[in-house]
């Protein structure tokens, strides 16, 4: 999950949450002043009609139901019930209500003054009444229509906005979000396309001075010191590499003139060729780290032109050939009816020549007959496919892991001169050429190298 999904989705939980605790609090609080306002309401009337009946003597109960019945203030469903000291029923209103009671509530009215409870729908108020010390026990009920439809139409309200409000928060804050961090995506995109071959570039700061450009500032820094290590670097093997070569050509020259002397022993000629031998495994392996370090100067897409491919392979072919005369090369096309064949590639030609060259003077050294067979073949995609083999003792597991590492030689390699170079300087070129090289051993004894070109 993204920073900016995460920040929005905390942001608009908590809002929910907040919201909806301030609407569980209105909700709460306007349910119990209903319920207390009715509660006085029927206090109220329990206690008019208790003096009305037992204070004043001009009234008896006829004339109290008539005035109950006419009562501008009447209550829904309302219904009191007065009894006496003995709990005998004193006075029963018209309504066609009724209230559900029993001795044992009359005795608790006794003993608590009061009570209020709900049965069902309705609300039941009970009231202990003492005039001129007698008791009377006063039980009215009615029911709060318009507090209840109030009180639903809050809870319907109070839910509508919750949800409208959470959806809005949910899709404001994640648009806020989204506009706030948008300079950490441009940085994110910046930082992406950096790559060894780029590291001169530098990040576009803001005007702000906000984390992010602080962030990007940093960043900048970074780069400059990581630009300033590489290029150290690659000047350090670039000298070291020209300082070198230039001795082990002088002794390349003595002793290929030593070698023409016809005076020295069968020994000392042995000898002579095996310091050769070494003297041209040390020369490749400088002219490999000058190569390596002269590809990460160049900005080798620039010179990108097109490239037929199979040129190139024959081209290093020639090479291959006067490494080892005896070389050999199988050459296949196959052909695809549904699939127009294109053998042209963007690259640089030179370097392309290295890489097969690298991979033919393999098969020489490590094969058991000097000989390699390329296939080519193109997919639906467009990819253009180039397998090279070459029979020979297959690499362990260990060794396929780490083939393409600098200096990197297996076991199959123990009893031949070499640098360890030559597959990561070709991974190396083909990467530039956004392409990949891989290696399989699908049938015993069968090493295959796999190149694939994207279109």
């Amino acid at each position: 999950m993204t920073l900016k999904r995460r920040i929005a989705i905390n942001i608009a939980v908590a809002f929910s949450i907040l919201f909806g605790l301030a609407a569980f609090i209105i909700f709460y609080s306007f349910s119990s002043f209903r319920r207390e306002e009715f509660r006085q309401r029927l206090e109220e009337k329990a206690l008019t009609t208790a003096k009305l009946l037992v204070e004043v003597k001009e009234i008896d109960n006829q004339i109290l139901k008539l005035i109950d019945r006419n009562t501008i203030n009447k209550l829904y469903n309302e219904k009191t019930l007065v009894f006496d000291q003995n709990y005998k029923l004193l006075y029963s209103s018209i309504d066609d209500a009724t209230i559900s009671w029993d001795t044992e509530d009359l005795q608790e009215l006794k003993r608590a003054k009061t009570f209020f409870r709900t049965e069902r729908e309705k609300d039941v108020l009970g009231i202990y009444y003492d005039f001129e010390k007698t008791d009377y026990y006063i039980l009215i009920s009615a029911e709060d229509i318009y507090g209840n439809n109030k009180l639903e139409f809050l809870l319907f309200t109070l839910a509508v906005t919750f949800l409208a409000g959470t959806m809005l928060v949910w899709f404001s804050t994640y648009f806020f979000i989204e506009r706030l961090l948008k300079p950490l995506d441009t940085f994110q995109k910046q930082i992406t396309n950096i790559s060894a071959n780029k590291l001169d570039i530098q990040l576009e700061e803001g005007k702000h001075n906000d984390e992010i450009n602080l962030l990007t500032k940093a960043f900048n820094i970074m780069l400059a010191r990581i630009e300033s290590a590489f290029q150290s670097q690659r000047e350090f093997t670039s000298n070291a590499s020209h300082e070198i070569r230039t001795p082990l050509a002088r002794m390349t020259f003595k002793i290929q003139n030593l070698l023409q002397n016809p005076e020295h022993s069968p020994e000392t000629v042995a000898s002579l060729k095996s310091i050769n031998d070494y003297v041209h495994q040390l020369s490749d392996l400088v002219n490999s780290l000058l190569l390596l370090s002269k590809i990460n100067k160049e900005d080798a897409q620039k010179r990108f032109e097109k490239v037929r491919i199979d040129e190139v392979i024959f081209s290093a072919n020639e090479k291959a050939k006067k490494f080892n005369p005896q070389f050999d090369l199988s050459f296949e096309i196959i052909d695809n009816p549904e699939i127009e064949l294109s053998m042209e590639v963007w690259g640089v030609k030179s370097l392309l020549e290295i890489v097969f060259n690298n991979l033919f003077k393999n098969a020489c050294l490590y094969s058991f007959q000097p000989a390699a067979r390329v296939v080519i073949e193109q997919n639906a995609s467009h990819q253009l496919t180039i397998i090279v083999s070459n029979e020979g003792n297959i690499l362990n597991e260990t060794d396929k892991e780490k083939l393409f590492q600098p200096f990197m030689r297996g076991q199959n390699a123990n009893q031949t001169i070499g640098s360890g170079l030559g597959l990561r300087l070709s991974k190396r070129i083909l990467d530039y050429h956004s392409a990949s090289i891989n290696y399989q051993n699908t049938q015993p004894n069968l090493n295959q190298f796999i190149i694939i070109f994207s279109n």
